[in-house]
């Protein structure tokens, strides 16, 4: 019998789960907005507390610790990831942008503080996000500071999500073929989810071979993710989702669904889970059973 699937079925990704998380929303409560002027820390807060599936901040601690990390640094790492991520989801909902008015079901920030605070919450988060990258009161190395800051700044930029999103809003109508629209997805969604794998990464010390290995699972995985909300923007309702459900159809926005049809965006789904746990059996690396179910749970919301 294979050992790792027999790993994989026994592992409680949970329990896993829900251990993480606790210390994240601590961290999150603690970090978020309790400083700031009450005018911009409530709507930070709003747009980041009680909500959201947490998978970039849980892609972080298992990566650190497949590479046996840097505890305190993952942490604050994931917390900044999920920053970065509720900052993208701030401005992407306004008005200018997709001008979406349900987020996590709930009213997204600009409704329910205007579209100002909602620029100034989203302003603020990103910032902080760094902040929280760099304590002078931690015992994390300032190289490891570095390499954590310099990984998230290249995904949440103009070669990452920014860029990404500039294509996404320049797609609306226009019909991209496949190799185009993987281009843009590769950034707008999967630059940051394969950050938040080598953000853990970057909290140990392994060689070469291996981050490329765990890089590559990261864009097996971020891929996979933007593939699957495609699918569920068309097979779920708003209350499953927490947004509004065929938003990108009624925008006019191209979706691996338009390209490819359902049934082959599920299968594409597929060919990309079996990549992503093909790179983590050649990493070597013997604690990978979390990153095995984290890319197990993503595809799995396709059916």
């Amino acid at each position: 019998m294979d050992t790792r699937v027999k790993l994989d079925t026994l592992f409680d990704l949970e329990k896993w789960s829900a251990e993480r998380l606790h210390r994240v929303e601590q961290a999150l409560d603690i970090w978020v907005g309790r400083n700031a002027p009450p005018t911009l820390g409530e709507p930070m807060r709003y747009a980041v507390l009680d909500g959201g599936k947490r998978l970039r901040p849980l892609l972080v601690m298992a990566a650190s610790e497949a590479v046996a990390g840097n505890a305190q640094a993952a942490l604050r790492a994931a917390c900044a990831a999920e920053l970065i991520h509720a900052y993208s989801l701030v401005h992407d909902d306004m008005p200018c942008m997709d001008n979406d008015v349900l987020r996590r079901g709930k009213p997204t920030v600009h409704v329910r503080f205007g579209e100002a605070g909602a620029l100034l919450a989203g302003d603020a988060l990103q910032a902080l996000a760094f902040e929280l990258l760099t304590p002078a009161e931690e015992d994390i190395p300032e190289s490891m500071q570095a390499r954590l800051c310099r990984l998230l700044a290249h995904a949440a930029g103009s070669t990452g999500m920014a860029g990404g999103q500039a294509i996404d809003l320049a797609s609306i109508g226009v019909a991209l073929d496949e190799n185009q629209l993987r281009q843009m997805h590769q950034l707008k969604t999967g630059a940051l989810l394969q950050c938040c794998v080598m953000m853990g990464v970057a909290t140990g010390e392994v060689g070469a071979g291996v981050r490329q290995t765990l890089s590559d699972y990261g864009a097996a995985l971020g891929l996979a993710f933007q593939v699957v909300d495609d699918i569920l923007d068309v097979t779920a309702d708003s209350a499953v989702l927490g947004k509004t459900a065929g938003k990108d159809a009624q925008q006019g926005k191209p979706t691996y669904v338009s390209v490819l049809g359902l049934e082959r965006s599920r299968t594409y789904a597929q060919e990309l889970l079996a990549q992503a746990q093909l790179a983590l059996d050649e990493s070597g690396l013997k604690d990978t059973n979390a990153l095995h179910a984290l890319a197990g749970m993503v595809v799995g919301r396709a059916y």
